[in-house]
């Protein structure tokens, strides 16, 4: 399954970041609710591991939004980090790039913050259970993990209910018939889970403050402290 995420997400590199705003009809209320978890000072120095960060879109706007923050950028797709490196380019040693598969690597380092946005939702319960454990044990003490991703609602009457109003969203917005296909085609990849299921695997990993602070139809952000 991994080899046939990263295959999607390399053949959509180029194109990824121009079709989000489209295809993520709350676009600027999910990414501003992830920031809004980041439990720091703006002019603070602390350091983030962005987990399946793509191009980048995350990790630019915790970086304009904290002047003084690293962060390490991991991903399984080399065409995605390529988009990101050039986009992040203005910014130095404030950014790494590491290529690798955040399912089988060890997290490297310890960080004050882990965070994720559309990317967790592609491995299964069993990985993503392993994962919260590395994260935790990635974290420094009092580090904050954020996750911005879809997210399965609580039974499938209310799953089919919001799906099916993303779909009338997206259409309201008529993205490009490839791109919308496109799409289509990564979410047949998709293991979403259940909010409430993953804030519980956040409690007994041993998070503590642990909230979902956004949640609009498919997409919910959610939060824990160590």
């Amino acid at each position: 399954m991994a080899d046939l995420v990263k295959e999607k997400f390399d053949a959509s590199a180029q194109d990824y970041e121009r079709t989000r705003r489209k295809l993520i009809p709350c676009f600027d209320e999910f990414y501003r609710a992830a920031l809004d978890c980041l439990p720091f000072e703006k002019q603070q120095e602390f350091s983030v591991l962005d987990l399946g960060a793509g191009t980048g879109i995350l990790s630019a706007l915790i970086a304009f939004s904290f002047p003084r923050v690293r962060i390490a950028l991991l991903d399984i797709s080399r065409e995605m980090l390529a988009q990101a490196r050039e986009h992040l380019s203005a910014g130095g040693d404030r950014f790494r790039f590491l290529s690798l598969d955040y399912q089988t690597a060890s997290l490297p380092e310890r960080y004050d913050a882990v965070v994720s946005a559309l990317s967790i939702h592609y491995i299964g319960d069993g990985s993503k259970r392993a994962l919260l454990h590395k994260v935790y044990e990635a974290l420094n003490p009092g580090g904050v993990f954020v996750n911005a991703d879809q997210v399965r609602a609580e039974t499938e009457f209310v799953e089919r209910r919001c799906r099916s109003a993303w779909l009338g969203r997206v259409r309201e917005l008529r993205p490009a018939d490839s791109d919308f296909r496109s799409e289509l085609t990564r979410m047949e990849l998709e293991h979403s889970t259940p909010i409430e299921t993953q804030l519980a695997w956040l409690r007994g990993e041993g998070f503590r403050e642990v909230v979902c602070s956004y949640r609009n139809l498919i997409f919910g952000v959610y939060s824990g402290l160590k």
